[in-house]
């Protein structure tokens, strides 16, 4: 049973420690829209839920956390730079 974690760690609740967390979550291919719950990301070629139980629990608390900390719209603007380079998109500084 594999009882470590892929999901990176939130080190704290501001718009760039929200930033850097979804750029980790890139980094490690696990990025998804944070209005998705995670329990209903599945592989397109299995239909089996990408992530477990307990790193759904663990997404929901994180985003939760952000939430909290930020307010919906800023979540929403930390994850949009790191959406568009994963889909190619350079945006301007």
């Amino acid at each position: 049973m594999n009882t470590q974690s892929r999901i990176p760690k939130l080190h704290d609740t501001t718009f760039d420690g929200a930033l850097l967390w979804f750029s980790e979550m890139q980094c490690s291919r696990l990025l998804f829209h944070p209005e998705d719950d995670p329990a209903d990301i599945v592989h397109i070629s299995s239909g089996e839920r990408f992530f477990s139980d307990v790193e759904v629990t663990e997404l929901r608390f994180l985003l939760n956390e952000l939430e909290e900390g930020l307010g919906h719209e800023k979540v929403i603007g930390a994850a949009y730079p790191i959406f568009m380079n994963a889909f190619g998109q350079q945006l301007d500084a």
